[in-house]
């Protein structure tokens, strides 16, 4: 990717794409329709839903980022979202602390002894199938792969999931989250670090829709060491999440 490539990057992202905070019941229903679409409909990893909308007890202590599609406006093209502490029971697990409870490396890191408040997970990333319909990935939710950088001949940039991790770390920095956790693809890690993110594993594999490792990350390390030509699309993320924020709370889905 040429030096020019890569300062451009930040406006290629403006040109597709737009993150939102979905902090609203419209925005929301948004996000938890592609879910259903993804993950039920299309990849029966959850049961479908009569009203089309995949949610669980999660969600009503999550934050929801919701992609666009700048150039067709209002088209839909991915999610996630980001699981907080419950408010009224924080030592209640994250998701990732269920499914890896046998295979975490507590020496490494023990997220039942941090303050609840400085950790977060990353969970149910999806982007839908008009959007990633490559070879081998049809059967996964969301994929970031070698090719997605493309060659010195033919550069390419992985838009999608970049920008929706990206969107995500603002929204834990912006709610002072220290240590974001996921479980991820193994090869996640080399992907991350060709664009200056280190992220750690925390223990063995499992299975989870295909194998998945626990893995951990610093909010603060992550923005510090993002590499130059990613930072033009941080700038914009950092932006359109920011603005969600000026218009209030989020609505919590069940709010106890």
């Amino acid at each position: 990717m040429s030096l020019l490539d890569r300062f451009s990057l930040g406006e290629g992202f403006r040109k597709y794409f737009e993150v939102l905070a979905a902090f609203d019941s419209i925005t929301q229903n948004d996000v938890f329709g592609i879910r259903h679409e993804v993950y039920c409909e299309e990849l029966g990893f959850e049961p479908v839903r009569p009203d089309r909308r995949e949610t669980d007890d999660y969600d009503r202590h999550s934050l929801h980022c919701l992609m666009r599609s700048s150039s067709e406006p209002h088209t839909l093209v991915g999610c996630n979202r980001l699981v907080l502490a419950r408010p009224e029971d924080p030592g209640f697990p994250l998701p990732f602390e269920h499914t890896c409870r046998a295979t975490l490396d507590r020496s490494i890191i023990d997220p039942a002894r941090l303050p609840r408040g400085t950790i977060a997970e990353v969970s149910r990333l999806a982007v839908r199938a008009h959007y990633r319909r490559r070879k081998g990935e049809t059967k996964t939710a969301l994929a970031l792969s070698d090719d997605d950088f493309g060659t010195k001949e033919q550069p390419r940039f992985p838009y999608i999931p970049i920008g929706l991790y990206l969107a995500v770390i603002a929204m834990a920095r912006h709610e002072g989250i220290e240590t974001l956790f996921m479980l991820t693809e193994p090869r996640l890690a080399d992907h991350f670090s060709k664009l200056g993110v280190k992220i750690t594993q925390i223990g063995g594999p499992v299975e989870h829709r295909g194998i998945r490792v626990p893995s951990m990350m610093n909010v603060d390390s992550v923005i510090k060491g993002l590499r130059f030509f990613v930072k033009p699309i941080w700038k914009i993320v950092i932006q359109e999440i920011e603005a969600g924020y000026t218009t209030g709370r989020p609505v919590f889905l069940n709010k106890p």
